[in-house]
Formats: structure tokens, sequence, C-alpha cells
């Protein structure tokens, strides 16, 4: 078996991968992403961003300034998952704010 040289270790996406997709013509970071999957893993792309933007650099002639980064959607840093399953309890301590998260009245 010969080496795999993984870019994004959350999709487990290898270089060969992001080279044939870029070789398919998903040549743009927001196109690549969509069809591979990478920078969508837990990380968000903290691990593997940068490495796809070298390759796309080098397979496209573009410079890493003209490719730019993947639009990012929320949340932004990950929540735990401790937070989002405690939701209401029965029987519990009821919210005191007035409205919502953001302060207006719901």
């Amino acid at each position: 078996m010969r080496d795999r040289k993984v870019v994004c270790r959350c999709e487990d996406l290898t270089e060969e991968e992001i080279i044939h997709a870029i070789e398919e013509g998903y040549d743009d970071i927001e196109s690549l992403k969509r069809y591979t999957g990478a920078t969508t893993g837990p990380c968000q792309g903290k691990g593997c961003l940068m490495h796809i933007i070298r390759i796309l650099s080098q397979k496209t002639g573009k410079s890493p300034d003209e490719i730019g980064v993947t639009t990012q959607r929320q949340p932004v840093n990950p929540v735990p998952l401790y937070i989002l399953a405690a939701g209401d309890v029965e029987g519990g301590e009821e919210d005191s704010r007035e409205g919502g998260a953001d302060g207006r009245e719901l």
C-alpha cells in the first residue's frame, strides 16, 4: 500500500483526492469544499484549510490571496453537546430573562 498524504483528517481526504477534484473542475475553494467535504468536519478547517489553499495555489497558479478562505457557517465555535442536551429540565429552574438571547421580548 502506498503512502497516503492525509490533508483533512476529519473527512479522511488525501492530497490525491483533493488534486483529483481540482482536475475535475472544482478549482475554487467553495466548490472544492462542497464536492469533497473538506473543512466541514469538527475542526471546521482549522487543521486542513491552509493545506488545501496551498494545493489549490500550486494547481491553479492563483495566489493564496486570490483563492481566499471558505465561508464559515454558524456555529463558528463548536458547542458542547451537553449544553444542547440540557434543554429545559422539567421542574428545574426557569430562565429568568424576559426575552430571547438577544434581549428582545419573545
